[in-house]
């Protein structure tokens, strides 16, 4: 396929709001792609050239892109800059200037762009960024004015098309199927090899039925599975019960942990709950895993501060210190952490993911009995006792961690699938008021905190107008993937937060409302941020409003909204996919009455 073909697509998939016209457009672009080509398509529709754990950035912010702009087009950085801030999207930019300099239909496929984009993006070392530049430059001066428009926007993350690689799966059924029927067996593929790329060539080339032999493997990170909520203890041992184990809830980073051989070296990787590449960030507990007397093994787990002198976990606010790209030797010194793993996946050649949970937990006690340098076991009980589960519950609290987690004993490992299977009990829990005195009759409380994508600000007033923001506003992610409106957030900053949020919304201003947002005028923000930054939040409880479009059925009807909302912390190890559904907001206000 010749990049401006895909370019056409790319324009058609911009103009469209609607979910299920951008899915035949994307089956259509899919059907039309040669299999040696459907990896890089995939990846290059998501503004991507690898998996996100693969780790390759390009490292071209906007900055560096007018610099990119200004050499191919005979330009000056200024002028590049002023033509920017009157259009908003450095994409337009490209596109008037390649239709002034009157480029033609280029000739170029879509596997030569992303060649020469791949290797832009894996330029080091000195005079790298110059190289990155001038390489950048040649690339776009060889493109028509559309392709310009889409191959500026790829680096710089900004692709504006409103869709994820869960449409990407409807896509691919669409594409082999006439409709969405093969989604679940494509996502059950893709679940445990986080790979859209590896799926599309597997399908082109083998049909579904080539999926079946795609298992887990090390080195690849597996879609980690998720907890749902209950309220009363009851409600855990009704359905996971009748005994289930009951292991606290470590507030810190959601860990895999992979070992494995390769070249006669053992090889470690350590992967984030959004599948990030974060070995590097992480030096004590790769030095663990060296340890491990395994050939091969993923661990599923949560990385925490912790010193094990006095057994005292760190709060979340000290753990998140370590997640950084700079000064890791001095901040492990300072915040030394540790993963304590909870469930084994695969290990020797073998995968353990459709195995019980009672039998993956006699595995993993064996494979990590007592615990190798910075990386622990777990504590777990086994029991069916309801008033032992809440005393367990509020040692968890009291410590200063999130609660306990119930487990399905004979439940398989359901990778990136929330469900009963695992179940989250946490401080608002009604079992926990019971054991300190019982709830109070007809009051209502949330659930738990639920994580909202930050959309916009509104511009402050008074002490507020120095730090630039004065308020936000926050949405949940619909089953289409756009986000919904839930509430207006003003409350639970201390001065540095608002300041900080105030340099983080200026990273993400966008001119116009992202297409993947759904929100009524009368409470649009003075600001819009493109989809990035998730905060957690708490609030007395959730109700309806006519304001938000959360859960809303019809035009003019009510949607969810949240009571009293304030900042529990900023969640920068979650994207934006990882916000709270809206489903799982219908499902917490239901739940909310005592």
């Amino acid at each position: 396929m010749n990049f401006f073909e895909l370019a056409k697509y790319l324009e058609k998939l911009e103009k469209t709001a609607s979910r299920n016209e951008m899915t035949k457009i994307l089956a259509e672009v899919l059907k039309e792609a040669a299999s040696g080509e459907a990896d890089k398509l995939c990846y290059l529709l998501l503004g991507e050239l690898v998996p996100a754990y693969r780790g390759i950035e390009f490292n071209i912010a906007e900055k560096m892109m007018i610099r990119v702009l200004a050499a191919a087009y005979g330009k000056s950085a200024e002028e590049i800059t002023r033509s920017y801030k009157s259009r908003g999207d450095l994409g337009d930019v490209a596109y008037e200037l390649a239709k002034r300099a009157q480029s033609r239909d280029s000739k170029l496929r879509v596997t030569g762009v992303y060649d020469r984009m791949l290797e832009i993006a894996k330029e080091s070392g000195e005079g790298s960024q110059e190289r990155k530049i001038k390489n950048m430059a040649g690339l776009l001066s060889e493109l028509d004015p559309l392709s310009a428009k889409y191959v500026t926007r790829i680096p710089i993350g900004n692709m504006r098309l409103g869709f994820s690689d869960a449409t990407l799966l409807d896509a691919l059924s669409v594409m082999e199927k006439g409709n969405k029927s093969a989604r679940s067996e494509i996502e059950r593929a893709y679940n445990v090899t986080a790979d859209i790329g590896l799926i599309a060539q597997k399908i082109k080339s083998g049909g579904l039925a080539s999926l079946e032999k795609l298992e887990a493997k090390p080195g690849i990170p597996i879609r980690p599975s998720l907890a749902e909520r209950l309220k009363t203890i009851g409600e855990v041992i009704e359905k996971a019960g009748p005994v289930v184990g009951v292991e606290q809830k470590l507030d810190g980073f959601r860990t895999q942990i992979h070992v494995w051989q390769e070249d006669g070296v053992k090889r470690i990787s350590l992967f984030s709950r959004n599948l990030e590449h974060t070995t590097a960030m992480f030096p004590e507990i790769v030095a663990s895993a060296k340890k491990l007397d395994v050939k091969s093994v993923i661990l599923d787990g949560e990385t925490i501060g912790y010193n094990p002198k006095t057994g005292k976990f760190l709060p979340f606010q000290e753990t998140v210190q370590r997640k950084r790209k700079y000064d890791i030797a001095e901040f492990a010194k300072k915040v030394p952490l540790s993963t304590f793993v909870f469930d084994i996946l695969y290990l020797n050649d073998r995968s353990f993911i459709n195995l019980p949970f009672r039998e993956r937990r006699k595995i993993l006690e064996k494979t990590i009995e007592r615990g190798i340098g910075s990386i622990h076991l777990t504590e777990q009980k086994e029991t069916g006792d309801t008033k032992l589960i809440a005393t367990e519950l509020k040692k968890s609290i009291d410590a200063g961690l999130e609660g306990l987690v119930a487990k399905k004993l004979d439940a398989p490992y359901e990778a990136g699938n929330r469900g009963f299977h695992w179940i989250k009990l946490k401080a608002a829990s009604a079992a926990l008021g019971e054991l300190r005195g019982g709830a109070q009759k007809g009051k209502t409380q949330m659930l738990d905190t639920i994580d909202c994508l930050l959309m916009g600000a509104y511009k402050g007033r008074g002490k507020r107008a120095g730090f630039g923001v004065g308020g936000f506003l926050l949405g949940v992610r619909g089953e289409d993937g756009r986000y919904y409106t839930i509430s207006r957030l003003g409350t639970g900053f201390s001065d540095e937060q608002f300041r900080e949020a105030r340099k983080r919304i200026e990273k993400l201003t966008s001119q116009e409302m992202p297409k993947d947002y759904v929100a009524d005028k009368e409470i649009f923000p003075d600001i819009w941020a493109k989809p990035s930054l998730v905060v957690e939040i708490l609030a007395d409880e959730i109700t309806l409003s006519p304001r938000h479009t959360a859960g809303r059925k019809k035009e003019g009807g009510r949607g969810y909204s949240l009571r009293f909302p304030r900042l529990v912390r900023f969640r920068d190890d979650k994207n934006p996919e990882d916000a709270t559904t809206v489903q799982e907001v219908e499902k917490m206000y239901k739940q909310q009455k005592t």
